[in-house]
């Protein structure tokens, strides 16, 4: 699939963003401002302020609306939520050449605030997925102890996890050691054989007869 680097770069600031819920790290992974300006910083968001208390909840509003696209039954209901959020949000399509790149487009209205800034950026690029017919890239780890999420960019849409060097090596590792423990115990099941000696003239076995 044909995407573009900034809706790649949406994407990849929406999947962090969702797996900072608790329920995705075991803890919050917003925790208070620094946390949220570090976000900021981290991605290198553009075009925002001064942080207040209020865009900190509002984040963590918007990062449960993408939680729920993510879980949406349907391809029918993922849109309906996006379009929500993009309407709520308000979206101001237009051409920017910021801080020396190329000229690109921003969907969010000029000082918006940070939660409709990520609204409509990382709803936008849902929305491209969406229309390409490929929603089911939107994936949660298969690894039966994680709750993390991540879009599958891959030629052939085999991932499996959030991350190969976590989540996918750990399960390899589960799997080979469970299949050593496997052939060990059909071993150990396998009855005693008793091999006759055999005294062959001019050979000397080592046994006396």
């Amino acid at each position: 699939m044909l995407i573009t680097h900034d809706t790649q770069c949406a994407l990849d600031v929406l999947v962090d963003l969702v797996n900072t819920a608790p329920e995705a790290c075991g803890q919050e992974g917003l925790p208070d401002l620094a946390a949220l300006r570090g976000f900021v910083v981290r991605h290198e968001v553009s075009e925002v302020g001064t942080l207040a208390a209020v865009d900190l909840d509002a984040v963590r509003r918007v990062r449960s609306q993408f939680q729920d696209v993510f879980r949406a039954r349907s391809t029918q209901v993922a849109a309906d939520m996006v379009n929500t959020m993009l309407a709520q949000a308000g979206t101001t399509p237009r051409l920017t050449d910021h801080d020396g790149h190329d000229w690109h487009m921003h969907y969010f209205a000029p000082c918006a605030a940070l939660a409709d800034h990520l609204a409509v950026e990382a709803g936008m690029a849902l929305a491209f997925i969406i229309v390409a017919g490929e929603r089911e890239r939107l994936r949660p780890c298969e690894a039966p102890d994680c709750a993390r999420v991540f879009v599958d960019l891959s030629r052939n849409r085999s991932r499996r996890y959030c991350d190969s060097r976590t989540c996918g090596n750990r399960l390899h590792v589960a799997a080979y050691r469970a299949r050593q423990r496997t052939a060990a115990e059909a071993a150990d099941d396998l009855p005693a054989v008793d091999v006759p000696v055999v005294d062959m003239p001019g050979v000397d076995t080592g046994v006396p007869v």
